[in-house]
């Protein structure tokens, strides 16, 4: 086995090894694996690992208080994605406010039905 094979399945176990850090019961226990990955991370001598170890320590307390509130980007990502949409979608607007207006009639989750509208 070559020696880059090695490194490919070295970094493979340190990605891992991350995504299972999530699953962990309590924080502290969270927190202990945390520091015990980024030991091993900046270790590995893959310098890619080294530095995504290093982003993760620059991150390390809003990582640390994900574990409270278990809210991530995705939901924020999903928006941004309508929103772009709705840029495609507009090039025959005149102005602003009228992308504006279709932003949020696209991302307001508005219940027509309330007021007669069609569905």
């Amino acid at each position: 086995m070559s020696k880059l094979n090695l490194k490919t399945v070295k970094a493979y176990h340190i990605r891992e090894n991350f995504q299972g850090i999530y699953k962990e019961a309590t924080k502290e226990r969270f927190e202990k694996s945390l520091k015990k990955w980024y030991f091993w991370a900046t270790h590995s001598r893959i310098y890619e690992m080294i530095d995504a170890a290093r982003m993760v320590k620059h991150h390390w307390a809003g990582i640390l208080r994900w574990y409270d509130s278990k809210i991530n980007n995705g939901i924020l990502e999903g928006l941004n994605s309508l929103v772009q949409a709705a840029k495609a979608k507009a090039r025959g607007y005149r102005t602003f406010r009228n992308l504006k207006t279709i932003i949020y009639l696209l991302t307001g989750k508005l219940n027509y039905r309330k007021v007669g509208l069609p569905t």
